[in-house]
């Protein structure tokens, strides 16, 4: 695994922009970095792939324990929201995608940070930004890129199979530019799976009284929605209530019972389980325990707001951590001239699918952290 310094192609904002990155510079600083690229070989890119396949059966095994076991005090989830999930779970409802964040140096067994299980971003980076940068490039490259493909593959399963109710499938998000990229992405996928879709914004999500089910804008029934919004959010909003008593008639992705797995609480669980595991970082929530190097992270904490590193860095601040935080054993990421990789691993339907790599300064990977393309040799 290397870090290569590269000039940026000419026009290279013009370039993006035309493929749907709008977000691609923060401030004066590049969110979306070409100056350079990471190289890795096709073992490293077999290692990642076999991990984030692993880690994902790991993963799904310790949301059924904490089922088995009623574990859900652990998670802060709202009591509720319980037999919801646990009928989600048995009745296996559509579930689109993940993104594991994997620290990896390219010598060492990739470790799991976190899994972004319910409402992941970086998506358009990772499946068309970075495949339009290679394909320009290095036109005779390659890259462990085949997240599109995969999405048009599960969406046209889901149709072909009848697992999607109703005509339409809708996409909420909230109103932020990333959210919605996001969303016209995924919307961009089920179409070319011969999918008719609807966007709106989750505060434009309608209620009808009379008839019992939520309605878009055009007052049209919803049948199946793909919501990039917390299940947490969720079930603290007005129309929670709604959301629960109807889980039966309204189709939800992600799947409800994804409240488990997108909350960090699963690190304890996963290193209870799967004790020494080379993919695991010992993980605990009544704290550090035998550590000696820790982070603290937020159960339900985002974008590396409010992580604490046992040295005393830091990430913004902001307001995470009053359900509670997992303590995980410090390993540092690797260092290309001062800057820290984390490999985003993405599953679509259960399987690896591909990579992003976004970098930072610091140890912790936060919203201003930079995404860099990659390729494989």
């Amino acid at each position: 695994m290397e870090r290569i310094g590269i000039d940026p192609r000419s026009f290279w904002r013009a370039k993006v922009e035309q493929a749907g990155l709008l977000f691609h510079t923060e401030g004066d600083l590049p969110y979306w970095n070409e100056s350079a690229y990471y190289r890795l070989s096709a073992g490293e890119v077999d290692v990642l792939e076999t991990a984030t396949n692993e880690l994902h059966e790991m993963c799904l095994a310790a949301v059924q324990h904490v089922i088995d076991h009623k574990r859900y005090a652990e998670f802060a989830i709202p009591l509720n929201a319980i037999p919801s999930i646990e009928w989600a779970w048995e009745a296996e409802p559509p579930s689109l995608y993940g993104r594991f964040d994997l620290a990896f140096n390219g010598v060492d067994p990739p470790k799991m940070l976190e899994y972004n299980a319910d409402t992941p971003t970086a998506l358009l980076e990772a499946a068309v930004i970075q495949w339009k940068w290679l394909e320009e490039r290095f036109p005779e490259g390659d890259q462990f890129n085949s997240i599109w493909e995969g999405l048009v593959e599960l969406w046209g399963e889901l149709r072909r199979d009848r697992h999607l109710k109703g005509p339409i499938v809708h996409f909420a998000c909230s109103d932020s530019l990333e959210d919605v990229m996001t969303i016209s992405l995924l919307r961009d996928t089920a179409h070319e799976a011969g999918i008719q879709t609807e966007g709106l914004l989750m505060e434009q999500i309608g209620w009808d009284e009379r008839n019992r089910f939520f309605v878009d804008m055009h007052d049209r029934r919803i049948w199946t929605i793909f919501k990039l919004y917390p299940w947490e959010w969720l079930m603290a909003d007005n129309f929670a209530t709604q959301a629960l008593q109807t889980m039966s008639d309204t189709q939800w992705i992600e799947p409800i019972w994804k409240m488990i797995l997108s909350n960090k609480a699963i690190l304890s669980v996963l290193w209870e389980l799967y004790p020494n595991h080379p993919y695991l970082l010992p993980a605990y929530l009544d704290g550090p325990r035998e550590m000696t190097s820790h982070v603290r992270k937020p159960i339900l904490g985002r974008e590396g707001a409010n992580v604490t590193l046992s040295d005393g860095e830091s990430g913004e601040d902001q307001g995470y951590g009053e359900e509670g935080f997992v303590y995980q054993q410090r390993f540092d990421l690797p260092s290309f001239e001062g800057n820290h990789p984390v490999i985003g691993s993405w599953v679509i339907d259960g399987i690896a699918r591909g990579i992003g790599i976004r970098e930072s300064d610091g140890l912790i990977t936060d919203n201003l952290s930079r995404f860099v393309p990659h390729l494989f040799v």
